[in-house]
């Protein structure tokens, strides 16, 4: 297995290097796409994917008032946000799990919010992933995707080339998947970076 797998499932040692080269690499995506999602300061948001877990604790700092959860199905990932989240986890405010989501292990309308950052790529039905977030998403909730590929640059080829199992979609791919979910005021925005943040609403 090429070290760059472990974008897709963080495994061992290079899993764990993977991880925190995440937590840095992507925090410029991060804090752009944010700007695009206002929860509010009680929310109840669920990161998706959530990797090394420093998006969850940028979360935390949006929903002061709230609590986050994320769910990652590399067992790796769980670890290291766990501890990147450790005192918000003791305090009642986070969990972080083991899980895929293509089954969310939350009953329907529990989330304000959802996010993914960085993790479409690799969610194996897209049709049937999304319908699951709508699933757990209450009514008005917002889904909030953020890459840092939108599918429209030649260097996107490269990575599908290195990474097994990974697709980069389009704004407009993206859209149509969500739409079939049930998804309604889908805005995407993108940057010269070649950066892409959607967001969707439940009806």
């Amino acid at each position: 297995m090429s070290f760059f797998e472990n974008t897709r499932k963080p495994v061992g040692l290079g899993g764990k290097i993977m991880v925190a080269m995440m937590n840095f690499g992507h925090s410029a995506m991060a804090e752009w796409g944010l700007r695009f999602l206002q929860p509010a300061p009680d929310a109840m948001v669920l990161d998706c994917g959530c990797g090394g877990g420093a998006n969850i604790k940028t979360l935390l700092k949006l929903c002061p008032n709230g609590k986050v959860h994320g769910i990652d199905y590399s067992a790796v990932s769980v670890e290291k946000a766990r501890k990147v989240n450790a005192r918000a986890i003791a305090a009642g405010r986070c969990t972080v799990q083991q899980a895929s989501v293509a089954e969310l292990p939350f009953e329907a309308e529990q989330f304000d919010v959802v996010t993914a950052f960085e993790t479409v790529y690799f969610w194996p039905e897209l049709a049937q992933n999304f319908r699951e977030v709508y699933r757990v998403l209450k009514p008005g909730g917002i889904f909030f995707i953020c890459n840092e590929a939108n599918g429209e640059t030649t260097k996107d080829d490269k990575w599908t080339q290195i990474i097994d199992g990974m697709t980069i979609y389009t704004d407009t791919a993206l859209k149509e998947y969500l739409e079939k979910a049930g998804f309604c005021q889908i805005q995407s925005h993108k940057n010269k970076k070649g950066w892409l943040c959607v967001t969707a609403q439940k009806r």
